[in-house]
């Protein structure tokens, strides 16, 4: 417990310390291009655009750590919010690792092996795309552009890998994810351009009680859920 209780610590001490880091070097870009330019936007035009995005991605801010954080663990998810990418492939990656390595999300094991695979992830796509940026930034325009021959598939990447990676879980948990899916379909029958930082909480609150009410009924219990 006392060698847990350190290594956590260790992961929020470390994650904290990434997180402002990360956010203080991002904010140095914008800063250094108006001190190079010697333009400086004033605080009521600041103001004005930070107040028509703020409320947005705040919502959704809180939403994504409170939804994450029980399926990646700590670390995963301090290293997912520096790195970006979390949906379409720190998501995916922590768990098609955990359920590799056959151990349970939000358990020690889950914990180190979601890192680990979050981590490995970064490395990799960071080497990948600097290699991809050099050799294939001279045909890149030519195979994406609207008229391509390849067009429609780069249009339909991430819907083909979210698809293929929840099959599995669909098919695993079959009676809880009837009702989720069957709304999902039916929110977006009546309203197709609502965006995703909206769906994602709808989606969730209706598995939680989905699934909450199939235990009460005796439908699914933890070993048929």
């Amino acid at each position: 417990m006392k060698k847990e209780k350190s290594y956590i610590d260790r992961v929020h001490t470390w994650g904290r310390i990434s997180s402002l880091t990360s956010l203080c070097v991002m904010l140095m870009f914008p800063a250094a291009v108006c001190l190079y330019l010697n333009v400086w936007p004033s605080a009521n035009d600041v103001l004005s655009g930070l107040l028509k995005i703020i409320p947005i991605y705040w919502t959704t801010a809180v939403i994504e750590v409170v939804s994450y954080t029980p399926v990646l663990g700590a670390g995963g998810t301090y290293l997912s919010f520096v790195t970006g990418n979390i949906t379409n492939l720190k998501l995916p990656c922590g768990l098609n690792a955990m359920e590799s390595a056959g151990v349970k999300a939000n358990s020690e094991e889950g914990e180190v092996i979601s890192t680990i695979a979050i981590a490995t992830s970064a490395i990799v796509t960071t080497v990948i795309l600097a290699a991809g940026v050099l050799l294939f930034s001279p045909v890149l325009p030519l195979i994406t552009a609207k008229g391509s021959f390849f067009a429609p598939a780069f249009q339909q990447v991430l819907p083909a890998l979210f698809g293929a990676l929840g099959a599995g879980y669909f098919a695993k948990h079959w009676k809880i994810s009837i009702l989720p899916i069957a709304v999902m379909i039916i929110v977006l029958c009546f309203s197709g351009g609502i965006p995703a930082g909206t769906l994602i909480p709808i989606g969730i609150v209706v598995s939680l009680l989905g699934a909450f009410v199939m235990f009460k009924l005796g439908w699914v219990g933890q070993q048929n859920a």
